[in-house]
């Protein structure tokens, strides 16, 4: 869009700061019906201040654009006369697409607008071990594969948001360091872009753990009455990954490099991390350090070419079946994430401290010595009122909050979708 740039006779201001006030308008009308459900028009008038005039010619520009409908007519609490036509979120045309690249798989997943799951795809693949630019080729596959089902059902690509292991810089699209996949300096997005064929919609990168913490923050947000403002979320998998939420707020640090919890100096006399160093936090409870102590070097749970969660599935199995040796890897390693655990919640007291990847899986076996660890060293009474959940969301949780991200953008600016229902966003 074309906005005057003031210089000229005749109210050039005038114009941007309309057009400008419109995009906020329909911004405020798209969030309310969000966070509020299904409302009148003049429910939405009365609420935001704006006048129904507006509002009304508000919501017939959100529903061309395939981002509200008419829902049914109800006579709303306290309301006088004829029933009110509801306006409600029309999920279905517009999906956000979150792709996340790990060190022994991919995966992406496409939401719609309500949240609901579009198409989702995890596939193994021995990151650690190829070219950057050949695990760039099959992630551009698997995002054009969800791309593609998005405009196959009538809808429009809000945005890609990429999910990275590493130090990441959002703003500049690039990823600084990636120690457990052996990656350096990398322009990722533009990457991507180039091998998505230059797409209309924005793509953007993040840190996984990042991502993680937003679909989490959001998981705990949906329970009944829950007022939770402060998490943190522990994502495991080869590496140890956390992402914080303050005040319904993700911490990012002055650089955007905050959450590389995984490479807290815990264990000094412990193993080489992926990062060169000895005794980061991984070292001691990332996936490896469990099968290291679960099973033999030749054990198929070893084989990165087994869906992780195939892996896991049978360490399951080992540790329901009493095994002595998966039993006691499972304790030493939920001890060594209540040590690190309690220093993160001696430093940010969340209200929550989630588990996430393999962490959650195989959190009925770990919860309760992470519990015992975090009571005995967190100096504030009954462990600072931290409650340890495990997480629902498993390992879509860093795709989802990449679909999330994109999804936001829409709700922050609704022109960024075009009038036009179908293909891909204008």
């Amino acid at each position: 869009m074309t906005l005057t740039d003031g210089s000229r006779p005749g109210g050039g201001v005038v114009a941007a700061d309309h057009v400008s006030l419109r995009r906020n308008n329909l911004s405020v009308v798209l969030r309310h019906v969000r966070s509020d459900g299904p409302k009148s028009r003049a429910r939405i008038a009365a609420d935001t201040g704006l006048n129904k005039a507006t509002v009304s010619s508000l919501v017939a520009e959100l529903v061309e654009r395939g981002l509200l409908r008419d829902g049914r007519a109800e006579s709303e609490r306290g309301a006088l006369g004829r029933p009110g036509q509801l306006v409600e979120l029309d999920g279905s045309a517009v999906c956000g697409v979150g792709a996340e690249i790990n060190v022994d798989y991919l995966a992406v997943t496409a939401l719609d607008l309500s949240g609901d799951t579009v198409i989702e795809r995890r596939v193994p693949l021995d990151v650690a071990h190829l070219a950057p630019g050949t695990t760039l080729d099959h992630l551009a596959e698997l995002v054009q594969h969800a791309v593609t089902a998005v405009t196959a059902r009538g809808g429009q690509t809000a945005g890609v948001t990429l999910a990275a292991p590493g130090l990441v810089q959002g703003t500049t699209g690039s990823l600084k360091l990636a120690p457990n996949l052996g990656w350096g300096e990398l322009q990722i997005v533009d990457e991507m872009r180039e091998r998505l064929g230059g797409p209309a919609y924005a793509v953007r990168v993040d840190n996984e753990a990042n991502l993680a913490a937003l679909a989490a923050y959001s998981e705990l947000r949906k329970e009944s009455g829950s007022n939770v403002e402060d998490i943190v979320l522990l994502t495991g998998a080869i590496g140890v990954g956390g992402g914080m939420v303050a005040g319904g707020h993700l911490l990012r640090g002055g650089r955007g490099f905050s959450g590389e919890v995984g490479h807290m100096p815990v264990a000094p006399a412990g193993g080489i991390c992926g990062c060169g160093r000895t005794g980061c936090w991984e070292t001691v409870v990332g996936l490896t350090a469990l099968l290291n102590k679960a099973t033999d070097a030749d054990d198929p749970v070893r084989d990165p070419s087994l869906d992780v969660e195939q892996r896991l599935a049978e360490i399951t199995r080992r540790a329901e079946a009493g095994g002595a040796r998966t039993l006691r890897a499972l304790a030493d390693v939920g001890t060594w994430l209540g040590i690190g655990g309690a220093i993160l919640v001696n430093i940010l007291n969340p209200d929550v401290l989630v588990l996430g990847g393999y962490f959650a899986v195989l959190g009925p076996w770990l919860k309760e010595p992470l519990e015992s660890a975090i009571r005995d060293r967190v100096i504030a009474p009954d462990g600072g009122g931290c409650r340890v959940v495990q997480s629902e969301l498993g390992f879509t949780a860093a795709v989802r909050g990449g679909a999330q991200i994109s999804l936001d953008q829409v709700f922050l600016d609704p022109t960024l979708i075009g009038r036009d229902a179908t293909g891909v966003a204008q």
